[in-house]
């Protein structure tokens, strides 16, 4: 089938509630407006069944009227969960045709897919079993490889009993100190506390304005939630939380350096979980700790702040599961254009 709509697409995503939150129109919105645009796609079995495969593909510009292609956590379908190479190779002749038409050199694929649990904890990085033909493993991801999902399932005493005590610890002193964690469009103190966050601990932070597009695509359907926490009136740290489905997401958090001391951070994680739980979820995804396996993560946070390290040491108390994605995945259209993009990156990666 050729390039659909949006809104075609919106009706074939309507068939799979639980696709991923970066595979839906909204998601696409958010990113077209800023520098990238949305192509949809989908595949029918040769015998003209109903549709098995359908991604939404993210067109990135580049140099000389080329472009990359990105689908995030795609495809969307009966077949993504299993190595079905009949269902991948009829959606991939469907994608090459669109990315064909947009010039692209290359397309990376981060499917909505996990490595075994054994893979996981043995530390295991190959896809090699379960990726289609015609892709090769890539080194370069743009989302998290790895991440802490936690179990939102059973009353609320249960799931705080999975985490560790130290953090349920937190969670209470901050409601003793007599901090509040609510929900909020105050998205200029959101962006200060994000800015003072980003240059403290030396992460990218976004535009004001994509954190309000964001807002203003998911929220008002009940899929968006900007938590503040303060203290007698004073905004201490604030997060973006997202749902789709019945899952939940953590994207996006920030804190002051006041009144640290009071786990205000730990606080609104705990009300994030409660929201999640209130619109239906069953897990909340931390999303992004180190890429390596538990034996190391927990040998290592100690004494470890660089990088994603820092946000390991919070994490791991909110009692999650350790989850590593498949993939990324390339397919190179342009040879010659694709190794240049590597070197560049690999360049930009050691700056």
């Amino acid at each position: 089938m050729p390039e659909i709509t949006a809104q075609q697409w919106e009706s074939y995503l309507a068939n799979f509630p639980d696709a991923h939150i970066l595979q839906t129109r909204a998601w696409g919105d958010l990113k077209s407006t800023f520098g990238w645009s949305a192509g949809y796609t989908i595949s029918s079995p040769a015998d003209g069944a109903q549709a098995d495969l359908g991604a939404q593909v993210l067109f990135r510009r580049l140099p000389l009227g080329w472009s990359a292609a990105y689908i995030a956590k795609g495809p969307v379908g009966k077949s993504q969960k299993v190595a079905n190479p009949a269902s991948w190779g009829a959606l991939l002749s469907e994608v090459d045709r669109l990315c064909l038409h947009r010039r692209s050199v290359f397309l990376k694929i981060e499917p909505d897919l996990w490595q075994s649990s054994e893979q996981v904890e043995g530390g295991d990085k190959s896809d090699q079993h379960i990726h289609p033909r015609h892709l090769r493993e890539s080194q370069q991801s743009i989302q998290p490889r790895r991440t802490l999902v936690v179990d939102l399932t059973g009353d609320e005493e249960q799931v705080l009993s999975r985490m560790k005590q130290k953090t349920r610890y937190n969670i209470r002193l901050a409601i003793k100190k007599g901090l509040v964690a609510y929900p909020s469009t105050d998205l200029e103190t959101f962006y200060r506390l994000m800015t003072e966050t980003g240059q403290r601990d030396a992460f990218g932070v976004h535009s004001r304005q994509y954190y309000q597009r964001a807002h203003e695509l998911f929220h008002p359907n009940g899929e968006c939630v900007m938590l503040l926490a303060e203290l007698e009136g004073q905004p201490l740290a604030a997060l973006m939380a997202f749902t789709h489905g019945k899952r939940a997401w953590y994207f996006y958090g920030a804190s002051s350096d006041a009144h640290r001391e009071y786990m205000p951070t730990y606080l609104l994680q705990w009300e994030a979980m409660r929201w999640a739980r209130a619109h239906g979820c069953t897990s909340y995804d931390l999303w992004g700790v180190p890429d390596v396996d538990l034996a190391a993560l927990e040998a290592q946070f100690a004494h470890r702040s660089d990088g994603l390290w820092g946000v390991y040491r919070f994490k791991r108390g909110f009692g999650g599961q350790l989850m590593r994605a498949s993939g990324p995945w390339d397919r190179v259209y342009q040879p010659f254009l694709y190794q240049l993009y590597r070197l560049w990156y690999r360049s930009r990666a050691q700056e």
